[in-house]
């Protein structure tokens, strides 16, 4: 018996059937998945369903993430709040030492506004924040008030700097301890 498949296709020399589907499959796969990229993309301003009134800028430190969303939810605003995370919140969208940090924020800040139409800037910083140490050079977690009194200041410059370019946004400025309790430091209308 004859095991041998005579045809007049065109594969490669020693290529076989499957091996010649196996490469066309693969060829036609990746021109979909090319052809998809092409329209993944969309041509005019990006548009997002949905409002919501609130920007949430907080820290990175793994160690509150929970309590943030905790403290979120308390309010009552579960999946109605847009977040920024930034690696000392208010200090790192005021850093000189990071400058792309804060061009990050407002331009975060501006797309939050144009997509959803946000009304407030809420700003919480964290005390025993490692991104305040590395920044500053001086850890503040052992000196509570002086802690307090640094964030306040960064917290208070970047809600007035919010204000200087949006002046209709409301911003509230927060501090939160590693027991997850907040602690209101500015309510800016």
């Amino acid at each position: 018996m004859d095991t041998h498949h005579h045809c007049n296709c065109k594969h490669a020399p020693g290529e076989n059937h499957s091996g010649a589907r196996r490469n066309f499959l693969t060829r036609a796969t990746l021109a979909a998945g090319v052809a998809l990229l092409g329209t993944a993309a969309p041509s005019g301003p990006a548009r997002a369903g949905g409002h919501t009134d609130i920007l949430l800028l907080t820290c990175m430190d793994f160690r509150l993430m929970d309590s943030v969303e905790q403290y979120m939810a308390g309010r009552g605003l579960t999946h109605k709040y847009d977040h920024i995370v930034l690696a000392g919140a208010s200090l790192g969208a005021l850093t000189d030492k990071y400058p792309a940090w804060n061009r990050t924020f407002w331009d975060h800040l501006a797309v939050a506004i144009q997509l959803h139409d946000v009304k407030k800037v809420v700003v919480m910083d964290h005390r025993d924040c490692g991104a305040y140490n590395a920044i500053l050079g001086e850890d503040l977690a052992p000196d509570p008030l002086r802690e307090a009194d640094v964030h306040r200041d960064h917290l208070d410059r970047l809600a007035a700097a919010i204000k200087d370019k949006h002046p209709g946004l409301q911003v509230e400025t927060l501090l939160m301890a590693l027991d997850g309790s907040v602690e209101a430091l500015g309510n800016f209308a």
